[in-house]
């Protein structure tokens, strides 16, 4: 009996030295299956979160560029209607922003095309002002002008 009692303790101390191998295995299987699971959530996420900040970076871009014509639109009607205090202080707002929106560089919502057509606008920036400080009627076709010249501008190269 006491070599059946001997196979008995062998083989249950075998089974005993089986078992936490098996449930190591079984725990790292479980862990891998956990982070497949885990991947196969986060990755099709992460796939939609940069495509939608992506279609959120075109949307800032294109309300930008839209706010710098609205502005300069609003400094037109303004001076047409023989309101020159607004319309200079919606040029004013254009042409500080314009300028902000072309030293951004590589970062800007306009090509490199577009910013060197875009520059000589700056040129009558002082000009224009003036005009409309003094509630000079001209400073409307100016206006009128540089609008258009700010959409040939933007219509040139589409933007980034």
């Amino acid at each position: 009996m006491s070599s059946a009692n001997q196979n008995d303790e062998t083989i249950s101390n075998s089974s005993n030295s089986i078992r936490p191998n098996n449930r190591g295995k079984r725990l790292i299987l479980y862990a891998a299956l956990l982070l497949v699971v885990f991947l196969a959530g986060l990755v099709p996420m992460w796939l939609k979160s940069r495509t939608y900040a992506r279609e959120r970076d075109e949307a800032q871009a294109s309300l930008r560029i839209s706010n710098l014509q609205n502005a300069l639109a609003n400094a037109a009607i303004d001076a047409r209607r023989g309101e020159y205090e607004p319309a200079r202080q919606a040029a004013s707002d254009f042409f500080t922003n314009l300028q902000v929106e072309t030293g951004r560089g590589r970062d800007s919502v306009f090509t490199e095309a577009q910013q060197n057509v875009l520059r000589p606008i700056f040129d009558t920036r002082d000009e224009t002002i003036t005009l409309l400080a003094r509630s000079d009627p001209a400073s409307a076709d100016r206006l009128l002008d540089l609008y258009t010249k700010y959409r040939q501008a933007i219509a040139s190269a589409p933007p980034r």
